[in-house]
């Protein structure tokens, strides 16, 4: 099994920076082989994992800052975001129900429909979260 790291960034929980996000992983995607549509598809699933903690861990606290890393594990990406907020209670991050019509709320519905593989939890330390996805290249 042959894992190559891709990339590692370190990045403000501001909004305003998942654009350059966005940017490196379509990059990246690209680069190891991903099809146009799997491309958007992880680029979507990022940007709403990111958005969650800038919303929901960081509640807008633009001190906070995200690591995010993106793995090549043997024909599968692999997305580890870390942020180093307050432990969130694992169990209300989940997708509303989708008959509830009004803006917003998606996110975690798109990552478990995008995505083959999520893992959330809290970092050992005691202070953070961390979120895992992986998804299969062919």
């Amino acid at each position: 099994m042959t894992v190559e790291t891709l990339f590692e960034i370190r990045f403000p929980a501001k909004a305003e920076r998942l654009c350059q996000v966005r940017a490196l992983v379509k990059k990246t995607a690209d680069e190891v082989g991903c099809c146009s549509e799997l491309t958007n598809k992880l680029v979507i699933a990022v940007n709403e994992a990111c958005m969650n903690v800038i919303q929901h861990a960081y509640k807008g606290d633009e001190l906070g800052e995200i690591v995010l890393q993106m793995l090549n594990n043997d024909g599968k990406v692999h997305f580890k975001i870390v942020d180093y907020a307050n432990p969130i209670d694992l169990d209300s991050v989940k997708p509303r129900d989708l008959d509830d019509l009004r803006p917003g709320g998606l996110g975690t519905h798109f990552i478990n429909e995008i995505m083959d593989e999520c893992d959330r939890g809290h970092l050992e330390e005691g202070n953070g979260n961390y979120l895992e996805m992986t998804k299969k290249i062919s």
